[in-house]
């Protein structure tokens, strides 16, 4: 894959596993990928707008979902769209403004695609083994904050 400079200085495995628990996220609920997180080596979170926090048991098939696309050895490529037609696919909000007309689309095989500045692992078994260590819920946001162990 070719590496694409990019303005976020985010750790590749742990960015490549908060595409997964997204689409993870929105296959079980429903309601939209993050629209926050703050992404590090150590442990990291996403927030979603959600209506309550997650059970044990949600929580222990999250962590299962996400492990078994990852024991997967998927590819993780990039395709380039021109805004235009990004537009019609994607939910391009929270890219940067300075964005421009040729939007950068990141794919995890056939699991997920969306936009992304990021950088990224090549394929989904440099990831890791995912947990999420806890969630909370408070005015209308789902808080997941994860880690990954080698």
């Amino acid at each position: 894959m070719n590496e694409v400079k990019s303005n976020k200085d985010y750790n590749p495995e742990m960015h490549s596993a908060e595409h997964i628990l997204n689409q993870t996220m929105v296959r079980m609920f429903n309601k939209g990928r993050s629209f926050s997180n703050h992404i590090e080596k150590k442990k990291s979170k996403c927030d979603y707008h959600f209506d309550r926090n997650l059970t044990v048991e949600e929580v222990e098939i999250i962590n299962k979902k996400v492990n078994e696309v990852i024991q997967q050895d998927l590819p993780v490529t990039e395709e380039f769209l021109h805004r235009d037609e990004a537009i019609n696919k994607f939910k391009l909000s929270q890219l940067p403004d300075d964005a421009g007309d040729t939007i950068r689309i990141i794919k995890i095989g056939d699991c997920d695609a969306c936009p992304c500045s990021g950088v990224h692992v090549e394929s989904t078994k440099q990831i890791g083994a995912f947990q999420i260590i806890s969630t909370s819920y408070e005015n209308k946001v789902l808080r997941v904050r994860f880690k990954l162990q080698k």
